[in-house]
Parts: structure tokens; sequence; C-alpha cells
């Protein structure tokens, strides 16, 4: 499929007058719609359906040798999660009854306005989009694995909610639909948005903008452009982000700072997929799909009535919130580990070791910028570091110089006491490191300075031999 084909399926026109598939295709096009085929021979809808993914049909009722309301009867056995609309020269009220009870869509009077029949088709789409979108989402679901794991190669972490969200955005990747996400500074979200454009297959390109601090005109003036001679010094048209990004994705970095009156402008290039550049009166088709971001808590301005209720909807279709590193301590020593192989490269330094208790240690400290933050701190230690292991100083200055001892511990024996068995002393030391790691085997195969498998295997043969 042609990633800047609209809609992800294909709309079959059926008609025995060329001219009406003419005018229909062209109006179609103009509103952006240009995933199409026309058909004015009704014999030849079977063959077309067996050779293309059709998602909805435009449907003539009164056609020689096969009526509409056969083909609708035909439709409804043979494909019925296929939407169908009807239409027609006469406005029957007894025939749209009858249509609607087989199964149609709608029914429409070839002579209405022609917004009336767009809104028709776009409720239609709409609807094929989420039932689209349902069953690629259940799927991924029952799934645990990832179909298009290279598209998260940038992202360091093992924890279950992060895999969960990779494979919902899987789920979502075709989708037209805007595509909310929230989390924290620093936890990632440029690069989630950077994910959802390359699953999308779209060959567009991303475009980036953070639109916090914009007066209403600046937005404007960003996203739609202008028209020569629109102000004072615009001696030439300039195309927007909006158009710029055709084909692609457009990215609005801290949506939840926009003002009031350019929240209006957003929710219109939503609902009705136009815009209007500044100095012009026509309106232009959006041809990208729309990506957001904020940290901050959306449901609580549009409550607050500092953000508009039906933009917020509008924009959470789908929506991804990501979790702050204090919610996923588990990834703590993968990115530890991953930062400074990155510090040493851009350094040009050998590797360094990580103290195995350095990453027990960071899971009392808040995080408050997030991986953002801990890669700083990465950069910094590696550069104070002038033997072969990571320089901790850093680390120590922010989380208490009264918990240095965890980093150096020398164990002491009571002289009163026989000493344990190593085989003792090794269950003791795995048991802590568990405690320690509040379970995790990575976490406590670390400490260990062990692989997790050897700990893995450790832990059966204590099961077996308490067991025996």
């Amino acid at each position: 499929m042609n990633p800047s084909a609209y809609p992800p399926f294909k709309i079959l026109l059926v008609d025995d007058e060329p001219s009406f598939l003419r005018s229909m295709s062209l109006t179609l096009e103009r509103y952006g719609l240009n995933n199409i085929i026309t058909c004015s021979e009704p014999h030849q809808v079977q063959q077309i359906m067996s050779e293309h993914s059709i998602g909805l049909v435009l449907l003539d009722l009164t056609m020689p040798v096969i009526s509409g309301q056969e083909l609708l009867a035909w439709f409804k056995e043979e494909y019925p999660a296929v939407s169908v609309i009807i239409f027609s020269g006469l406005n029957q009220v007894d025939a749209a009854v009858n249509c609607v009870k087989q199964g149609a869509f709608d029914y429409i009077v070839k002579t209405a306005d022609q917004e009336q029949i767009l809104e028709s088709i776009k409720r239609a789409i709409h609807t094929q989009e989420l039932s689209l979108e349902n069953q690629a989402l259940r799927a991924q679901l029952l799934s645990n694995e990832l179909n298009m794991a290279a598209q998260f190669a940038n992202f360091v972490t093992a924890d279950p909610s992060m895999i969960s969200t990779f494979r919902y955005l899987e789920s979502i990747a075709a989708s037209a639909q805007p595509v909310l996400i929230t989390g924290e500074s620093g936890v990632g979200k440029e690069l989630i948005a950077g994910a959802i454009h390359n699953l999308s297959g779209r060959n567009g390109p991303l475009v980036t903008v953070n639109v916090a601090g914009l007066d209403d005109n600046i937005f404007s003036d960003t996203l739609f452009g202008h028209a020569r001679g629109a102000f004072t010094g615009a001696d030439k048209a300039r195309q927007g982000l909006v158009e710029s990004a055709a084909g692609g994705t457009l990215f609005l970095d801290e949506i939840g700072d926009l003002s009031a009156s350019s929240q209006v402008k957003l929710l219109r290039l939503l609902q009705e997929g136009e815009y209007y550049p500044i100095g012009s009166d026509r309106p232009k088709r959006i041809q990208a799909r729309v990506v957001v971001a904020t940290h901050q808590n959306l449901a609580e301005q549009q409550q607050q009535g500092t953000f508009r209720k039906d933009l917020y909807y509008r924009l959470r279709t789908h929506m991804v919130n990501i979790p702050p590193l204090r919610e996923r301590l588990n990834d703590l020593p993968l990115l530890l580990d991953h930062f400074m192989r990155q510090a040493c490269d851009e350094l040009q330094k050998d590797y360094l070791a990580i103290p195995t208790n350095l990453a027990l240690q960071l899971q009392h400290y808040p995080f408050p910028g997030n991986v953002r933050e801990l890669r700083a701190l990465v950069y910094d230690a590696v550069s104070q570091s002038s033997q072969d292991e990571l320089n901790v100083s850093v680390f120590q200055t922010l989380v208490g110089g009264n918990q240095v001892d965890v980093f150096e511990r020398s164990v002491r024996f009571p002289e009163d006491q026989p000493l344990p068995t190593l085989t003792q002393l090794s269950k003791l030391l795995v048991e802590e490191a568990m405690n320690r790691a509040n379970q995790n085997q990575s976490l406590a195969a670390r400490m260990l300075g062990i692989s997790q498998p050897a700990l893995s295997k450790r832990l059966k043969n204590m099961k077996e031999d308490s067991e025996d």
C-alpha cells in the first residue's frame, strides 16, 4: 500500500453514469481522498472486490442489469465488514428505510449538499478506521512479540509497561487519527513520536515544532504559512509546516501551552482537515498525520477551563503515557551501561566498570529529569573518571554522602560465632541481593557480579535443595 494514500483502504464508486463517477472522484480528491476505484459496470464489482482491499463502497441504487439493492444484499452476505453508502437520484423514504434495514451505512440523495455527502463519507471512513485499529489492537495484545522491533532500537528498556506501549504503537501505526503522548519532561516523548512516524511507513517527513510560547499570529504563520502580501514584509508566499509535513507526520510538542485562540485553529484543522494560510481565502487540505505531546495534565487543564474539552477529546483518540524513570527502575542497569558506552565512545575512553551497587543506590533518587537527567549524570561521571571504573562521586553527591557505604562495604563476622560455609554464604548473598533488588533477577545479578542465567540457575538449585 502507498503510505501517502488515504484512506488506508480503497473506496469503490459504483455507478452506471461515468459523469457522476468523474465528478464524485474529483470531489473526494479535493477533500484529500485519493485511494479510489471507479466502476461503471455493476457486473464487475465481484471481481474488483476479490482483487482489492475495499473498505467503503459508494453504490448507486438504480442501475441496469444489477440494481444497487441487489448488490447491497450481496455485500452484506459476502463482505459484511465493508461499509456501503447508497446514492440515489430520488429522495424516497421507503427506499432509504429498506436500504438501512439491509445494512447500508447511509442513504444519500445525489442532489444533496456537498458538505452533507462529505460528512457521511467521513463518518464511514472513521468507523472503518476504528474497526481496523480495534482488530489490530486485539491481535497485538494477544501477542507477546513485537512485529517491528527494529523501529524501537533507540529505546533502552526491558520494562513490561514500555513493551506493552510498543505493541500498542504497532497496532495504531496505520491510523490517520491523531496521537497524544503524555509524560514528564525527559521521558522520551520525542523518541515515541519518531517511532510512530517510522511505524506508519509514511513516505513524507517527520516535521517537529515546539509550540510552547508561540503567540497566535506566530502559531498560524508557522503552521499554516502565508500568502504573498498577507502583511508588511510578506513579499512572497511561504508554506507552513503543515504543508511541509505532507505525506508524513506533524509533531507538535508542548501542546498544553497553546493559547485559547490557537487551540481553536488546531481543532478546526483536526475536525475539518483543512486550514487557511494567512492572507488567503482558499483553504488547503492537511495531508499529514498529527502527533502531539505534553508534560502537562490535559485532563486537569480542561476541567479548569484552560484547555478546550472538544480539542482534548479529539486529541486523545489514541493516547500514550510514558512512565517516569522512577516507575521503571528495572531499566536503571541497562541505561547506566548504555549511557556509559555512549559517553566513552564520544570522549574516546575505554569502557569503564560500573560499581555493582550503583543501580541499587540510585533507586532511592526520584529522577525529576528522568532519562535525560540520568544521561547527563553518566556523561559527567565518565568525564571525571581517570581509572578503569566509573567515578561515582557525582552520584554520591546526588543521593547524599551519608549513604556512601552502600558503594564500599566490608563484611564483619562475630568472632565468637563459627564462620558460615561457602554454600551457606552463597545462599545468604543471593537472598540478600534478591531482597534488595525487589526480586528483580537482572538487577540482583549485577549486584552479585554474575550473569542473569547463572543467578537463575542458583535460585533453581536453592529451591530444589529446600524441597528435599
